[in-house]
């Protein structure tokens, strides 16, 4: 390259593009691409052409992990599934709604769901005329009769936050069939190594990538997968609202899906330790955990899940109320107090005054979480030591 030194410094050489398959993961971090000519720029940037222009739209790392994740979820069917990716797990649940409803639309939802996501419901999309019924989203005649005509989406978590209460997929897929409705479904809990909601029928599956897909706490992200139809109209509003996800955190997030049925068959024969010892402590009422036989969705869990994981969180309610749910997160000494979930560390929050603090004490009651419950995450420490640490702060209660 000739010119002045400025010119020079600025004009390096091209990087070499191997002809060897690299085993990691390549991190495009650059927010746009340069083209041969003006007619590439406009085909590239218009659809007419595949290619890369601007990071905000698409990103090839980002792509890969997107792929990746839609790989895992679609690997029992034989249609095509694709994915797109987000900044974030709540980044991904609004793009799908709002490109899922309009105003006048009607979204049926479960009591039992993630606060962020019931904000959005009550909130945003309430600002823009889309209206929203909760119902026990275990009860497929109380789903089917909250549909109207306007219904546009009928919504569940594969596992509900907090209160671990599975969701009946394929009922709710026929039901949304019935309703010419679109049944999505957030399956951050599960992840593909516990339930792939495609193969039972659901048309479109989101994740917080930040939790068990990546794994380690490290990376914020979030993912969508469905049909090439569905994602086709997702991927035009992610570009227009913005929500991309990062190229390295793509890189983070795809590294650990190399480990992800490694790590949650891990955490689940955990929680199960965890769950099972915390029923027999007489300072706990309540201990929710699909795995346990106790659980009024165990019956629905085995039939849905992969054979022996039945999630790794477990919800811990003791005696006390929410003083009581407040001072037994205190009182732990390896497990930690912290946001998310799905990382190495085993870590707890008490919801009614953080995942939930959205809900009033009544909404809390309708989704049948009591104001002491606790969320424990567990980790991939020793589950016999997880345990201890429970045991001696509920006997310090």
């Amino acid at each position: 390259m000739s010119g002045g030194e400025n010119t020079r410094a600025v004009h390096t050489p091209a990087a070499p593009v191997p002809a060897q398959t690299p085993l990691g993961l390549p991190v495009y971090r650059t927010a746009a691409f340069s083209f041969s000519t003006a007619q590439e720029y406009a085909e590239v940037l218009g659809g007419e052409r595949p290619g890369y222009s601007y990071s905000r739209v698409d990103n090839p790392t980002a792509d890969a992990f997107a792929a990746a994740v839609a790989a895992l979820e679609g690997a029992g069917l034989d249609g095509e599934v694709v994915g797109q990716p987000f900044a974030s797990g709540m980044a991904a649940i609004s793009t799908v709604l709002l490109s899922l409803t309009s105003s006048g639309a009607h979204v049926v939802a479960p009591r039992q769901i993630y606060g962020g996501t019931y904000a959005l419901l009550t909130t945003v999309l309430a600002r823009f005329g889309v209206q929203t019924t909760f119902v026990d989203g275990t009860d497929l005649e109380a789903v089917r009769s909250a549909v109207r005509p306007e219904t546009t989406v009928i919504y569940a978590e594969t596992l509900a936050n907090p209160t671990m209460s599975v969701a009946d997929l394929p009922g709710l897929a026929a039901l949304a069939r019935e309703a010419g409705a679109t049944s999505v479904v957030d399956s951050t809990f599960a992840s593909p190594a516990v339930c792939r909601p495609l193969e039972h029928g659901i048309d479109l599956v989101v994740h917080s990538a930040t939790k068990y897909l990546g794994g380690h706490s490290d990376a914020t992200g979030g993912v969508a997968v469905a049909s090439p139809k569905l994602m086709a109209a997702v991927r035009h509003d992610r570009i227009d609202l913005g929500g991309i996800l990062a190229p390295d955190e793509a890189f983070l997030l795809h590294r650990g899906l190399a480990t992800l049925p490694l790590r949650v068959e891990r955490h689940c024969s955990s929680a199960l330790v965890v769950a099972s010892g915390l029923l027999e402590h007489p300072g706990v009422q309540r201990v929710d955990h699909p795995g346990l036989p106790t659980h009024r969705d165990h019956a629905l869990a085995t039939k849905l899940f992969d054979a022996g994981r039945y999630g790794a969180i477990v919800t811990a309610t003791p005696r006390g109320g929410r003083e009581a749910g407040m001072a037994l997160c205190d009182r732990l000494r390896l497990v930690g107090i912290a946001t998310s979930l799905g990382g190495t560390h085993s870590v707890v929050g008490h919801i009614g005054s953080t995942t939930h603090r959205q809900l009033s004490d009544e909404a809390l009651a309708g989704a049948d979480i009591d104001p002491g419950a606790v969320r424990i995450s567990v980790g991939l420490e020793d589950p016999e030591d997880i345990l201890a640490d429970l045991v001696q702060a509920l006997d310090s209660l």
